[in-house]
């Protein structure tokens, strides 16, 4: 399971042009899911995602997590993150979960992620979706379980 995260002043999720999500100060997480991934690894990356120090403290320094500022956080489902791109010209999805697995763990996510106490914004698996984003920083992390 991998997830993208971007440190956000702003991030809006938009559906046929349709704003579904938006958020201010946090983090916008891209969720790629790997086949064999399952609800622990889900948990473990939730649990690094909250408390992984991505932002300034009152010296400048990257110490504080996203629980520590009581942010925002804005998921969206993303499969193309688990894409196999050391060959060729052509990206292979080979190492991604199928979609109803894939669905399930998303949501599964968004769930947990929602027992946070944090306020959760999320896009819709399989969806095209229009994102956008004030990235601050930039600063932008992969994270991986």
């Amino acid at each position: 399971m991998k997830a993208l995260i971007q440190r956000v002043t702003s991030a809006s999720v938009q559906i046929n042009g349709e704003t579904v999500g938006s958020i201010d100060k946090g983090l916008l997480l891209f969720l790629g899911v790997e086949k064999g991934d399952d609800s622990a690894c889900a948990l473990k990356l939730l649990d690094k995602v909250l408390r992984y120090r991505v932002f300034s403290d009152e010296s400048g320094k990257m110490n504080l997590s996203l629980k520590d500022i009581s942010g925002e956080l804005l998921i969206i489902s993303q499969f193309t993150l688990v894409a196999d791109t050391r060959k060729g010209l052509r990206p292979s999805f080979s190492k991604a979960g199928s979609p109803d697995e894939s669905r399930a763990l998303y949501e599964y996510f968004i769930q947990e992620a929602g027992k946070s106490g944090l306020r959760i914004q999320a896009g819709q698996f399989g969806a095209d979706m229009n994102v956008g984003l004030q990235n601050d920083g930039p600063v932008t992390f992969m994270l991986e379980v």
